[in-house]
């Protein structure tokens, strides 16, 4: 299309208004191909790997500098960290530091990175993010604000809060400020959850205090702790900030590692870590039969390993959560499984022929993964209740020496089974995590009752502050416990009718 126009003798001119008015329309066309495939070349799996490999070089760097353990920011943290290198897994997300988005997370709180602090003194958390960004929002928001709200909860009687450390050059005054002001409702959210924190306080020197490391800025000097004793948290984000388009960088990819579903064809950190280079020496063509090959591989060894072990849920002796294949019937007296395909318990014998061998009781629930599952667990979860209770009252296999073991599991361990064992927990532990009886209240409401109602004069109010304490145990037993937001809706719906 030509703009039309005069000139100053009178005479009229044109001019192109875009670019595809100077080419004809097909080689326009080939042009914007042209362009695409060469972004697509650049993001190759490929680049994408060499980009990994490159990032973890500067990983090590930090790692050797400051002689502190790696811990990992799932998920997208692992590729950037050899597995004999990673100490631990830390689940902050972005999301939680979004502008006017600021959250402390109930469901997230990474307890576990106390105990690694206390046995090391401080940790090196490691993550990516994609061009446009010089950190992630987990690094640069949600990590400040845990510390601060740990800090509080812990050495706030000492004087020895730090106040909330955001980078300067990421996190504005302004947005500093405003977050500032929800941290005493952060810090009363963690209150409620009557955490053990005297064991904690205790191992810890003094506060955390967290550091920025990134490739523009890759060692800064720490301050002296002779006056006071704190513990680094080094956020680290491995990937150099790219400012034009992919192909201005020599095909190196920022934040290679993240959505990995998108292009890695069902390659694990664990599988490229593993066969790093023959990963690397093979051609893009060939790549994805590769990747093929490798993930059948492990699939296969996986299902001719040991069942994976189920993770018991303090302080109660009887509740272990894990995937489908921490099921073992001569372990548990009783499994609940979230699936849609009904297990085979009786397979699962190592000698069928054995008579000694317990059998134990199963209650499957017939759902599917994903949020579908999540929602169809509201539909489930009111029969936890008259399965679970006559099996609580009377078993013949409970014994101090020899709790009654009951497992919830689902195909991941981490979604549908935590949110059908934080049912259970909430109807039938107290909070020393002894049994109680709820015959009566399981009778005569399933597991339903009216938001805020005491049950059955046992003193305890189904809300949602109480089954974030229940929620709070499986967190901090199973850091990788991730219950979906539709599964904690089903959760609330079974026990609060809402």
């Amino acid at each position: 299309m030509l703009l039309q126009s005069s000139n100053a003798d009178g005479a009229t001119t044109y001019s192109p208004t875009s670019t595809a008015s100077l080419v004809f329309p097909l080689a326009s066309q080939n042009f914007s191909k042209t362009l695409s495939a060469l972004k697509q070349s650049t993001l190759s799996i490929t680049n994408r790997l060499s980009s990994i490999h490159q990032d973890a070089l500067f990983v090590q760097q930090i790692a050797d500098h400051y002689k502190l353990p790696l811990v990992a920011n799932e998920r997208c943290g692992s590729w950037y960290i050899p597995p004999e290198s990673k100490v631990g897994s830390a689940y902050f997300k972005s999301t939680d530091g979004h502008q006017g988005q600021w959250s402390f997370s109930t469901r997230r709180l990474n307890l576990q990175i106390l105990e690694l602090v206390a046995d090391h003194e401080g940790c090196i958390i490691v993550d990516s993010t994609r061009r446009g960004k010089s950190m992630p929002d987990a690094l640069s928001k949600t990590v400040p604000i845990w510390c601060a709200v740990m800090n509080r909860l812990l050495f706030d009687d000492d004087g020895h809060d730090d106040g909330l450390n955001t980078p300067m050059t990421v996190v504005s005054r302004s947005e500093q400020s405003q977050i500032e002001s929800r941290l005493n409702a952060f810090v009363l959210d963690a209150k409620r959850l009557q955490l053990d924190t005297a064991s904690l306080r205790q191992r810890l020197l003094g506060p955390l205090r967290p550091f920025y490391v990134t490739p523009d800025y890759p060692f800064p000097d720490l301050p002296s702790q002779a006056e006071q004793p704190y513990h680094p948290i080094i956020c680290l984000t491995t990937s150099r900030r790219v400012h034009g388009t992919e192909n201005s960088e020599r095909n190196y990819i920022q934040g290679a590692g993240d959505d990995s579903e998108s292009w890695s064809h069902g390659l694990t950190p664990e599988l490229f870590w593993r066969h790093k280079d023959n990963l690397m020496s093979t051609t893009e063509a060939q790549l994805p039969s590769l990747i093929a090959s490798l993930v059948n591989s492990l699939e296969d060894a996986r299902m001719q390993s040991e069942s994976p072990a189920a993770t018991l849920i303090p302080p109660t002796s009887s509740i272990y959560i894990g995937s489908i294949g921490s099921i073992d019937s001569d372990t548990w007296d009783v499994v609940v499984c979230c699936n849609r395909i009904t297990p085979s318990v009786d397979s699962q014998f190592k000698d069928q022929n054995d008579s000694t061998k317990r059998k134990p009781r199963l209650l499957h629930l017939p759902v599917p993964q994903g949020k579908l599952g999540s929602r169809a667990l509201r539909t489930q979860l009111h029969l936890l209740a008259p399965f679970l209770q006559p099996v609580l009252r009377t078993n013949p296999n409970d014994t101090p020496a020899e709790p009654l073991k009951i497992l919830f599991t689902c195909p991941s361990g981490t979604d549908l089974a935590v949110g059908a064992a934080l049912v259970a927990l909430c109807l039938f532990f107290d909070d020393d995590g002894n049994r109680r009886d709820f015959s009566e209240y399981a009778n005569k409401h399933g597991a339903r009752q009216t938001h805020g109602e005491n049950l059955e004069g046992n003193g305890i109010t189904m809300d949602k502050v109480f089954i974030k304490r229940r929620l709070a145990w499986i967190s901090t037993a199973k850091p990788d416990a991730r219950p979906s937001r539709e599964t904690l809706q089903a959760v609330n719906i079974c026990l609060m009718g809402r």
